[in-house]
């Protein structure tokens, strides 16, 4: 049996794994849908696994796997997810992460990770280890992976039509302070507007056409 945390944007999410983990046998210690929050509670009382949703509104697990990581907490870290972009898996797994699991996938292949990542292996499925090994090889020249998580959040809600004023309050940043990294990541991407950054968020998955 396991001690997990679920982080998840969506309360019916957690709910029915919730259900679907403690029928398996393992107990559900914690939840949230808020990174921050999250790190706090898995700072006070490390679980044994914790399982990241990549997408958590206008935030990024993979922001939490970067501070879990940075922090060297004692948690070892499950991302479930629906995103099945390469980028994505590639950077989970350098941010830590011991698994990558997709939401469309069998309960049977959440419950073989969860059982591996008990024990410290990894566990991949055979189209997520291609994903993983397209991410290893494939050519990213446009930049996107040079992006810091801050950086991503920001293009998440640049795209969603956000205001660098809107963005500073949601983060708790200056305006002024979200205009430079709006600029650095935008002279990143090799973009002039917002219309072609909306169209490399698509690419990348980070927004949906």
């Amino acid at each position: 049996m396991s001690r997990l945390y679920l982080v998840d944007d969506h309360a019916i999410v957690r709910e029915g794994l919730r259900a679907v983990l403690e029928a398996s046998g393992h107990r559900v210690v914690g939840e949230s849908a808020d990174p921050v929050q999250a790190l706090a509670d898995l700072a006070r009382d490390p679980p044994d696994l914790v399982l990241v949703d990549l997408n958590l509104g206008e935030r990024s697990g993979l922001e939490l796997l970067a501070e879990l990581q940075r922090r060297a907490l004692p948690v070892r870290s499950i991302v479930l997810t629906m995103s099945a972009q390469p980028h994505h898996v590639g950077e989970a797994m350098r941010r830590g992460a011991l698994s990558y699991v997709l939401k469309g996938s069998p309960t049977s292949e959440l419950l073989r990770a969860i059982d591996a990542g008990a024990q410290g292996r990894r566990h991949l499925s055979a189209e997520v280890a291609n994903l993983a090994a397209e991410a290893l090889t494939g050519d990213d020249d446009d930049g996107f992976a040079t992006l810091s998580p801050r950086e991503r959040q920001i293009v998440a809600m640049v795209v969603r039509g956000k205001s660098s004023a809107a963005i500073g309050q949601a983060l708790h940043l200056s305006p002024k302070t979200v205009d430079t990294y709006r600029s650095r990541l935008m002279n990143k991407l090799g973009v002039g507007d917002v219309p072609a950054l909306v169209r490399l968020a698509i690419r990348h998955g980070l927004i949906e056409a």
